[in-house]
């Protein structure tokens, strides 16, 4: 079967590799598509996400959809279309112990991530091994390809839901790449007086507006009104955007950190915060919401036009760069060579 492989700085290869027999309590799946991610960007052009380097060589991607081609245990029958929980869970910890922490705890892995050694290999590959326990059946009439944006639409609904809903709020999207005009749509969805999504580029404002933002507002060119916000959720990973998002918060409102930071010491603009009396709250990946996902794109099928270019998996430097230009394309998908 094929697999594609990052090696290192924008070097990557299809490869063939020999068929993986799931073991027990495992499936095999037939990949039918995977999106590119942020980390699967970084991984590609510099040969690490943040702290995490490529050591060996690293199948990415973490966003995928398939069929399951072989279930041992027969619970799953062949050719059951799927989405994937990328997450297998560690040892909980003292204070963390209840299952609503469970993707806290130290130990676990993520599909195709070079955050563990040996590297968790994942799905750009013609068929992938998984725990039956992540396997999420999509409802009847569910695209393969919406099922790609599962993933990252469970990101943002566990922004979301730690910040405790947003029914009847005005709320802030700052940072309008796929995970911010994904959380935008589950915004609108989800009941929000008002959502409007702030970016440096047009590209990503055109696409937040296409999902139902109430308005736009493009950073450097146009202003967000002074403490107008209910909640705010910072997706871009930008310190100059946390304190924008603090000053556009209401007094007693809330920020959810959903975008990545790099490490280091950042400059934000917290007096403000501490004023306003305002709570910060960080968000990493998610729990069960991808369960939630699937659910709200089975019902929102206009959501799969997010989706704005599909690629070979032959033609991945093409992918890779097109992901990369966040003005001209939204989410990009793979196709794992479509038999």
């Amino acid at each position: 079967m094929r697999a594609l492989f990052i090696h290192g700085k924008q070097q990557a290869s299809v490869d063939e590799v020999p068929m993986p027999e799931p073991g027990n309590g495992q499936v095999r799946l037939r990949m039918a598509y995977a999106g590119i991610c942020g980390s699967d960007i970084h991984y590609y052009f510099d040969g690490a996400n943040g702290t995490f380097v490529v050591r060996e060589p690293l199948v990415p991607g973490h966003e995928v959809s398939g069929t399951v081609d072989l279930d041992p245990s027969g619970t799953y029958e062949p050719g059951t279309p799927v989405t994937v929980h990328p997450a297998t869970f560690g040892e909980p910890l003292a204070g963390i112990e209840g299952e609503e922490f469970k993707h806290l705890w130290p130990g676990g892995s993520y599909l195709g991530s070079a955050s563990t050694w040996p590297h968790t290999q994942g799905g750009m590959q013609e068929y992938l091994i998984v725990e039956d326990y992540m396997i999420r059946t999509l409802p009847e009439g569910m695209s393969l390809k919406a099922a790609a944006l599962a993933e990252p639409l469970a990101v943002g609904l566990h922004g979301i839901e730690l910040g405790g809903g947003v029914e009847g709020k005005k709320v802030l999207v700052a940072g309008s790449g796929p995970i911010g005009f994904l959380l935008a749509a589950a915004a609108v969805v989800r009941g929000a007086s008002e959502v409007v999504c702030t970016d440096m580029l047009p590209g990503p404002l055109e696409r937040a507006e296409a999902v139902g933002a109430t308005s736009v507002v493009q950073v450097g060119v146009g202003e967000l009104p002074d403490s107008h916000f209910d909640i705010a959720f910072e997706c871009s990973g930008a310190p100059s955007s946390v304190s924008s998002c603090i000053a556009a918060t209401r007094r007693a409102g809330q920020i959810v950190q959903v975008g990545m930071m790099s490490a280091g010491e950042k400059p934000i603009v917290y007096a403000p915060f501490i004023q306003r009396e305002q709570r910060l709250v960080g968000s990493f990946r998610f729990n069960e919401e991808i369960s939630d996902a699937v659910e709200m794109l089975a019902a929102h099928p206009e959501l799969e036009n997010v989706i704005t270019h599909v690629f070979s998996a032959d033609d991945f430097v093409a992918a890779f760069d097109t992901a990369k230009d966040s003005d001209a394309s939204g989410k990009v998908l793979v196709e794992l060579w479509a038999e």
